[in-house]
């Protein structure tokens, strides 16, 4: 598989639960459906890449699922922590996350917790 943001090719990270693929150039992570929930424990580890370069590739919304070929990704806002923004397929329901995003959506500070409440 290729990346949707960058063209590198996927690598093959392996965790307890599975394996997670990592971009070899842009270090972005792609999830296959529900994977995100099952490697938060690993973030640290999964989640390498550079987040300034992260925030580049943040900004490429015009992309192709790398499973589907064809469907394009719809920019997805988590609704716990409304400044994490990831890409999502409407038809395998994988989701990519920039390098950074994954760490920072498996970590949930006071801040984020406090904003869910309006405080």
């Amino acid at each position: 598989m290729k990346c949707p943001k960058c063209e590198g090719r996927f690598e093959h990270i392996k965790t307890p639960f599975g394996v997670v693929e990592r971009c070899d150039n842009c270090h972005g992570l792609w999830f296959d459906v529900m994977e995100h929930q099952e490697h938060k424990d690993f973030a640290e580890v999964i989640d390498t890449g550079d987040e300034a370069v992260g925030a580049v590739y943040n900004d490429q919304t015009d992309i192709v699922c790398p499973v589907c070929s064809t469907v394009k990704l719809l920019q997805m806002t988590d609704p716990k922590q409304a400044h994490i923004h990831f890409e999502s397929c409407p038809q395998c329901h994988g989701r990519f996350y920039d390098a950074g995003e994954y760490q920072d959506f498996a970590t949930m500070t006071l801040s984020d917790w406090l904003k869910r409440f309006g405080l």
